[in-house]
């Protein structure tokens, strides 16, 4: 070995060790992406959308329309309240509706489709026999129960549709009947048009027209040819011509679309306008709630139709956004819930009743803004009326359950423990051993082997 000048042996210099590249430090924004994202696919998403986006619409709707009822009621000499507790008692009734639908199995629903289209049809024929049916904003669709409570039937025909058509379509696909067009149409199609046609005798287009999106998205999950779409969707078209253009009411809503003055066209569009006048003073934040102006006696049905202008008077842009975000995440619950499973059943009860929701709520919002015709119908979860809020919310119990019944989403419920532990079986006192918290080091420490540190 060569000497170094002093005699001594060089020093070896130990060889470097490559370079290796370091992983780029995530920015924040995309962290946060990738946060969620995570979870946004967790199993119990759609779960936690439905039940909460569902809640807050409610307790939101709840609040509005103590609001925007107040002067309507006091109009009418009845107590600021009525009209508050009246909704209160119906969303009391449909939290029980909603909580035993979503505790039913899917074979329950299924058994319950057949009873719930009979009694609809049933009173939706006794809403025009004379002494029963009774006539409310020019619609002959009521019944009354005596006192201050009506029911308006053809609000459970959007379910019975949803439910009847949902299990006649899966039966239908478990026998491979669905690649021939009549079994694609019939019943479904005449069923559909028997509870259209006892809508229109009593002239409610609006729902008519809630069926039809209903109909036309079933056929649409069910796999419907396009030449066969198209061709029921032209029928729908031109009877839908023939009803509005025979009748002068609907002619003048069609003459507001837009329309920024009360009178436009020769029609009166007094009430469109000053929906839009409400948005308008509301700004970004709004004026406060409570402090509508349009609600003292400007702006016709302010806690039912149009309750989502008064949302926009009184607390602003803000308030307006809250709630389509809140029907967004819904319906992009609904339609993942649709999307991601393999039973037939679950797959068209859920879109069917996805787009029941998505389409009324459309509807309404869509005739407040100007950019519709005022349809007469209740913006779903939200406006006044316990005979919408009752059914809607059984709907959202079935999304519940559908919900719950995804494997991955069982799997996930299954492994969830209550926050503080559980009690050890047997035993009490010292007897009983210490309390294990549910957290990740004791989930991580048990899934260890006993020699592995």
């Amino acid at each position: 070995m060569p000497s170094s000048r002093t005699g001594k042996p060089p020093v070896q210099r130990a060889s470097r060790r490559p370079a290796v590249a370091r992983p780029g430090r995530e920015n924040p924004v995309q962290r946060l992406v990738t946060r969620a994202r995570r979870a946004w696919d967790r199993p119990l998403t759609a779960y936690y959308l439905i039940v909460g986006g569902s809640m807050l619409i409610t307790v939101l709707g709840l609040v509005m329309v103590y609001s925007a009822s107040q002067v309507t009621a006091l109009q009418m000499s009845l107590p600021g309240s009525y009209f508050f507790r009246k909704q209160l008692l119906a969303a009391v009734i449909g939290g029980i509706l909603l909580f035993a639908a979503s505790r039913m199995p899917v074979r329950l629903h299924r058994a319950l489709a057949y009873p719930i289209l009979a009694g609809a049809v049933f009173m939706m024929a006794l809403v025009q026999v004379p002494g029963i049916g009774m006539s409310v904003n020019g619609n002959q669709n009521w019944i009354s129960l005596g006192g201050s409570f009506q029911i308006q039937p053809s609000e459970f025909g959007k379910l019975a549709l949803v439910l009847w058509g949902a299990d006649l379509i899966a039966r239908k696909q478990e026998r491979k009947l669905l690649t021939q067009w009549k079994h694609m149409l019939v019943p479904l199609v005449p069923a559909a048009f028997l509870l259209l046609g006892l809508i229109m005798l009593g002239g409610d287009m609006g729902t008519a027209i809630i069926l039809t999106a209903i109909l036309f998205g079933l056929l649409w999950l069910a796999g419907a040819p396009t030449r066969l779409f198209a061709g029921v969707l032209s029928v729908a078209v031109v009877i839908g011509v023939i009803l509005i253009e025979t009748s002068p009411n609907r002619m003048a809503r069609l003459a507001c679309i837009g329309a920024t003055e009360p009178r436009a066209q020769g029609a009166d569009c007094w009430q469109a306008v000053h929906g839009i006048y409400a948005l308008a003073s509301g700004g970004l934040f709004g004026s406060g709630l409570g402090a509508s102006v349009e609600k003292w006696g400007q702006l016709p049905e302010a806690h039912t139709d149009f309750i989502f202008a008064v949302t926009g008077e009184e607390l602003g842009l803000a308030g307006t956004l809250s709630v389509l975000a809140l029907f967004a995440a819904l319906g992009y619950a609904g339609i993942r819930v649709a999307g991601r499973t393999k039973d037939p059943f679950v797959r068209y009860a859920a879109g069917g009743v996805t787009t029941w929701i998505i389409a009324q709520a459309v509807i309404n919002i869509g005739a407040v803004l100007g950019l519709l015709p005022i349809a007469g119908v209740p913006l779903p979860l939200f406006s006044y009326g316990g005979s919408a809020l009752l059914p809607t919310m059984f709907a959202i119990g079935l999304l519940i359950a559908f919900a719950r019944d995804d494997p991955a989403a069982r799997t996930a419920l299954a492994l969830r423990q209550p926050r503080f532990g559980r009690k050890r079986a047997g035993g009490s006192g010292a007897d009983r051993g210490p309390r294990r918290w549910n957290t990740m080091r004791r989930r991580a420490s048990a899934a260890r082997s006993s020699g592995e540190r």
